[in-house]
């Protein structure tokens, strides 16, 4: 059998962990065991934190559109309601957006939900 050398595989494997971990603090960026470690550590969290920032971001849009409504004489909860009661389709992204942007805009739909 021949015989098989793996020093150039394992030296790129080892440049491409710690290529990743540039920037990293202590030995996490220079040691290839600790730089391993640090990686799966921070997919994960990455992969946690993605599904994090879709609720984390609904939440920022209820606040928005909670403080637009409330200027113009209204609640939160009163506004969705009356929203689907009247079939105005907008998402809550897009009333946000609305009501940090073009108040003028939001002012219109509250007045058609009134």
């Amino acid at each position: 059998m021949t015989r098989v050398k793996k020093g150039v595989h394992a030296l790129k494997r080892r440049r491409s962990v710690l290529k990743q971990t540039k920037g990293m603090r202590q030995e996490r960026s220079s040691k290839e065991r600790s730089a391993k470690d640090a990686l799966l550590h921070a997919g994960a969290y990455s992969f946690a934190h993605r599904k994090d920032k879709k609720s984390h971001n609904r939440k920022l849009w209820n606040i928005k559109i909670n403080a637009g409504a409330r200027e113009l004489g209204m609640s939160y909860s009163k506004m969705i309601g009356a929203l689907t009661k009247k079939k105005i389709m907008l998402d809550r992204k897009i009333l946000a957006d609305l009501a940090e942007n073009n108040p003028e805009v939001f002012a219109k739909i509250i007045a058609q939900v009134k």
